[in-house]
């Protein structure tokens, strides 16, 4: 299989480092409902990892949850509770939402204030490798330091600086040795959470979160990071900046994976912008096996819009599908399926290209149909159809998610306190 690495702008042939590979995905920020670029996301990563494991792989898989942050705080001030508990209600939320959609759950589910501890050690690190400062309680990371910085996003310094201050950067933060330095360790304000800390109470930055928790729970070197292509910079570049230096093992990732933004009255689809599709909404009109499709049919490195007429096609496409899947098995001449496996497989190898394999399985349902009506053998072929589509985490002959998909996700949900009724 070959994937786009976004370190190398290349396509690559995808090869574990050892054994199993390693995969890493930036999750959820946990202080609203989950929308229709989350459902993308993740879905995308799901047929990767279910991809994968047709290829006989094994995946390791993390994703995080980002359950102290500024967002949070300024929601939780909002709406008069406390950090912990709107934290927990809205990842209860998220894995509810997973579950329903049939997305595999993670053999990870970290938050980042269980590895405070950690991220403090790693903090130390950077300050021991040089690349790091003190000021006022606070630690920031010295870019200056790392003559690297921005080999993944590639982007000259004024429009990193116009993205970073877009999403939380404080250039005017007198500590700061340059406006692009970014905060390890942030002294805590008032009224705020704060663990205490060899530099002072505080708590972590966002972007140390994830480089902590991807290096304790998966190692120094990662076989594939994913996230929403939003993320590039500057969350992943300060990722890398924060790793290297410690570990002296370059890449840190070996593949970079970026998802591509959903759109939706013209502008990406943004808690911020208040422009979203809740992925709960669309649920109570449209079966998962309908949503999955739809969300299938874009390729995950392009753009798109909110479509329903769209949405409406991948409902057809289901209900076709599930027919070909329950077609009466004839006693004629069989259909062979090995053409179409073929097919699909050449297609989920170039860059995991799910709207051409997609369009393989329309077609291959409608030989099904054609082949039963006349009385053939479609045992084989029907058998090939239902694994085909359980890649795309289709449940073409029951209802419901899958039981490792519940088991999994429910074994987390055991960490959060809030659960619906």
């Amino acid at each position: 299989m070959q994937l786009f690495n976004n370190l190398t702008r290349n396509l690559e042939k995808l090869t574990p480092e050892k054994e199993d590979f390693t995969l890493y995905a930036c999750g959820i920020t946990p202080y609203d409902t989950t929308h229709l670029g989350h459902a993308f996301t993740y879905t995308c990563i799901d047929i990767l990892i279910r991809y994968l494991e047709f290829l006989s792989h094994s995946v390791i898989y993390v994703q995080n949850v980002t359950d102290v942050d500024d967002d949070i705080l300024r929601r939780a001030r909002e709406v008069g509770e406390d950090w912990r508990a709107l934290g927990n209600q809205w990842t209860s939320h998220f894995i509810h939402d997973m579950m329903s959609l049939n997305v595999l759950a993670p053999a990870h589910f970290p938050r980042a204030t269980d590895f405070i501890s950690e991220i403090q050690e790693w903090v130390r690190k950077l300050l021991d490798a040089g690349v790091a400062y003190q000021a006022e309680g606070s630690v920031y990371f010295h870019i200056d330091s790392y003559p690297e910085f921005g080999k993944l996003s590639r982007l000259p310094r004024p429009e990193m600086l116009t993205i970073a201050n877009e999403r939380g950067n404080r250039p005017n933060d007198p500590n700061k040795r340059d406006p692009l330095d970014f905060v390890l360790w942030q002294a805590q304000a008032s009224g705020e959470p704060g663990w205490e800390s060899p530099w002072g109470p505080g708590r972590p930055g966002w972007h140390i979160e994830c480089s902590t928790m991807a290096t304790r729970l998966l190692g120094e070197v990662i076989d594939i990071h994913v996230g929403g292509s939003d993320l590039a910079f500057p969350h992943h570049e300060c990722e890398v900046a924060q790793v290297e230096p410690v570990t002296q093992k370059t890449p840190c990732v070996r593949f970079w994976m970026h998802i591509a933004m959903v759109h939706h009255e013209g502008e990406k689809m943004s808690k911020s912008l208040g422009n979203l599709i809740m992925v709960r909404d669309l649920l109570e009109a449209w079966s998962p096996d309908s949503l999955r499709l739809y969300l299938g049919c874009h390729h995950y490195r392009e753009i798109w819009r909110h479509e329903i007429e769209v949405l409406e096609r991948s409902a057809r496409l289901a209900q076709v599908l599930r027919s070909a899947a329950a077609a009466i098995n004839g006693q004629g001449s069989f259909v062979d399926p090995s053409p179409t496996m073929n097919a699909f497989h050449q297609a989920m190898d170039a860059d995991l290209d799910t709207p051409s394999a997609l369009s393989i399985l329309e077609h291959f349902a409608t030989q099904i149909l054609d082949a039963s009506a006349s009385g053939k053998g479609i045992g084989r072929a029907q058998h090939a159809l239902r694994t085909m589509g359980k890649v795309f985490g289709l449940q073409l002959d029951t209802e419901g998610p899958e039981v490792r998909v519940l088991s999994g996700w429910q074994e987390h949900l055991k960490h959060f306190t809030h659960t619906e009724a």
